[in-house]
């Protein structure tokens, strides 16, 4: 009994701190786009490098 004197005051303090959390991550734009790096990583726009002549081939 004595440990619940400890552990719920804990445990309220663990739920504001991550209720505080899970507020500033909203605010602060986390999740304003959820999509948009995972697509980013589909729309290669890399153009291949171009090929060396090589000396041989122009002789």
């Amino acid at each position: 009994m004595e440990s619940l004197f400890i552990l719920i005051p804990l445990s309220l303090l663990l739920v504001g701190l991550l209720a505080w959390i899970l507020h500033w991550s909203v605010k602060s734009g986390q999740f304003d786009d959820l999509n948009g790096p995972g697509e980013s990583i589909l729309m290669d726009d890399d153009l291949p490098s171009p090929r060396k002549v090589s000396e041989d081939s122009q002789k």
